[in-house]
């Protein structure tokens, strides 16, 4: 366990929003940060881009791991790793879903990067993993609900030698129970920089607009009374 004065946290890093906004609050908190960002082969691929410019503004781009998953492109099944399944404009009438679960859905992602990310801070000696989830507006993914997050934090304590040993690592999901715009104003009281940060599920020079991921952004942004620092095709 590290000190009071050099605690630290890993904060899984995407390059959007919520992610960036982690950071921001881990910062705050007194943590040294520990981003590690993952490459699985997203459409969105840009995003990896959006954050190494969010590691480098708070200056730990020497910190800043980008692991390798492409076998998710591999494997496919949603929308973000597999090329012939559309990401659904959201400004279009939908067709009846026979899930709950969006297409944009990625299997067991967030299961792989709390792992991951679970290695990375035994090794760093943080004691503490941000992820960015949130059980408001999490889109019906099933690993962004609490209670998945509790079995998680339950086998890390079974699964590591701080866990073993009495000390074990804590998952931090301070953006829980906020919605998109309370996570925003959040945001804008620390300077989080959005203006670095992309969320559009398509992954062009331009957001789109039109994702799921945009509009619940937007309306974020509309909700928090603030504007919007990146550009977008439709609007």
């Amino acid at each position: 366990m590290t000190t009071e004065q050099t605690k630290r946290a890993v904060i899984i890093l995407s390059g959007g929003l919520d992610s960036t906004t982690c950071m921001g609050l881990a910062k705050e908190q007194g943590y040294e940060l520990f981003p590690i960002t993952f490459d699985y082969g997203q459409r969105h691929k840009v995003e990896l881009e959006n954050a190494r410019q969010v590691a480098a503004y708070y200056g730990v781009a020497d910190r800043h791991k980008v692991i390798s998953l492409g076998f998710l492109k591999d494997f496919g099944g949603s929308a973000l790793t597999d090329e012939t399944i559309a990401v659904p404009d959201m400004t279009k009438p939908q067709e009846e879903a026979d899930s709950e679960i969006p297409v944009t859905y990625v299997p067991g992602r967030n299961l792989l990067f709390l792992s991951i990310a679970t290695s990375y801070a035994e090794v760093t000696g943080a004691e503490a993993v941000y992820i960015g989830v949130n059980a408001l507006d999490y889109s019906g993914y099933p690993d962004c609900r609490p209670e998945f997050i509790q079995k998680v934090q339950e086998v890390m304590e079974l699964a590591t030698r701080v866990g073993v040993e009495g000390k074990p690592l804590r998952i931090a999901t301070p953006l829980g129970q906020w919605s998109k715009a309370e996570i925003i104003r959040q945001g804008m009281r620390l300077n989080v920089p959005y203006h670095l940060t992309t969320s559009c599920y398509n992954g062009e020079a331009e957001a789109c607009g039109v994702c799921d991921s945009c509009r619940l952004r937007l309306k974020g942004f509309a909700e928090a009374g603030e504007t919007d620092p990146i550009a977008y095709k439709q609007v």
